[in-house]
Formats: C-alpha cells, sequence, structure tokens
C-alpha cells in the first residue's frame, strides 16, 4: 500500500459508491467475487461524518447495450472484440433499466446519498467510469457531470469504494485523479472481477498518483 498520509480534515472529502447493484452482488448475472463482503464496511462509512458529500452510482443500461454479448451473434460472455479503436469486453446482459438486477442494494443507507449517477446509457458505448462515458464512436470520452457537481460542492478530495476494483473503480480513480481531484481508493471495500489483476490495477493507480488506503485508517 502506499505510505502516502490520508487528509486529517473530512471537509472537502466525498466518498463515491460504485455500483453497489444486485447483479454485480452473489446470484446476480455478473456476479463479483467476494461482492457483499464490502457492503457493511461501506455503510458505516456511508453513515459517519467523515465525509461532506456522498455520492452514488448506477450502471443503467438499455437493453439492447453495445457491450452485452447477447448483442453480437456468436459472441460469449467475457470475449474482447475492437470497438472504435480500442478493445471492449463483452459482459452478460446486467443492470438492464428498470430490472431487478440494476436495483442499488436495498441493505445500504442511501438516503445519505446527495445524488445518484446513472451510467451506461448510451446504448452504442460503454460507461466503466464515473466520471466519463468510454469512447464513443467520433472519439471522444463524454462527461457524465460528476466532476462540476463535486466542484460546485467545494469537493477537492474523493474516496472510491465498491465494485468492480479492476473496472468501474479503477477507471473512475483515474479520470478523477486526471480532473485534479486529490484520489484515494478504500482497497479493502473494493473487490476485483479478476482476482489476478491486483498488481496491475495498483501499478496504474499509481502512475496516476491515486492513494490506496484501508477503511480502518478512515475511523
Amino acid at each position: 500500500m502506499s505510505q502516502t498520509s490520508t487528509p486529517t480534515d473530512p471537509g472537502g472529502a466525498a466518498l463515491l459508491v460504485v455500483d453497489l447493484q444486485a447483479d454485480f452482488l452473489p446470484g446476480g448475472s455478473l456476479a463479483v467475487p467476494g461482492g457483499d463482503a464490502v457492503l457493511p464496511g461501506i455503510a458505516r462509512l456511508m453513515e459517519s461524518s467523515r465525509f461532506a458529500l456522498c455520492v452514488a452510482t448506477q450502471d443503467w443500461h438499455p437493453p439492447d447495450h453495445i457491450s452485452f454479448a447477447s448483442q453480437h451473434p456468436g459472441r460469449r460472455p467475457l470475449e474482447t472484440l475492437e470497438l472504435y479503436g480500442h478493445t471492449q469486453v463483452l459482459w452478460p446482459d446486467h443492470c438492464v433499466q428498470g430490472t431487478p438486477g440494476a436495483r442499488l442494494d436495498p441493505g445500504l443507507p442511501w438516503e445519505r446519498a446527495a445524488a445518484i449517477i446513472r451510467k451506461g446509457t448510451d446504448p452504442t458505448c460503454d460507461s466503466y467510469s464515473t466520471f466519463r462515458n468510454n469512447w464513443n464512436r467520433e472519439g471522444r470520452r463524454p462527461p457524465t457531470g460528476l466532476a462540476g457537481l463535486l466542484r460546485e460542492r467545494g469537493i477537492g478530495q474523493v474516496y472510491l469504494c465498491g465494485l468492480a476494483r479492476d473496472y468501474c473503480v479503477k477507471w473512475s480513480a483515474e479520470d478523477a485523479a486526471d480532473a485534479g481531484f486529490a484520489t484515494f481508493v478504500i482497497w479493502d471495500l473494493t473487490r476485483p472481477v479478476d482476482a489476478d489483476s491486483d498488481g496491475m490495477v495498483r501499478e496504474a493507480l499509481s502512475r496516476r498518483g491515486v492513494v490506496l488506503v484501508e477503511s480502518s485508517r478512515l475511523a
């Protein structure tokens, strides 16, 4: 873990709770192994006074989303293809708008969230990051508006937790750092799709200046 110390002043710090939805939890169509283990710790942080703001994110895909393997005849989930010049993982259908699989986990105190950012709504491109979509056909990554919301609320520090560590949490942390926020990933309150990805994720986040912390340090 990084040895960089965390700020002691909670003012200006936001907790970003990423994609804690039924389809990413046990029994879901794209369940992250051990994903439910993060729920108690995240609930405690959401209910604490440690953060000036809590924001949640929610995958919210149309049924014909381009990232679904079902939309590519002959392709299977977790295969990859090239889309707009970049590698696209093909996923099982998940978090389809209005379905039970898209619901935020009911055991968390969502009333503490000041906003819920829905992403992945464009059927033609994916959206891992909570700050920007993946590349679209014009070669751009359109913003979700989250960075503007945080800045207008006086936020300078972003702490991320949720699912999945090697996709939506990683991409969100990279984009948060690129947007100028002091960025922290609460490592023990994330879980990966690929258990062998941790080294790659640590290296990628380190290159962006993202600090890895444990939830025990935020008590």
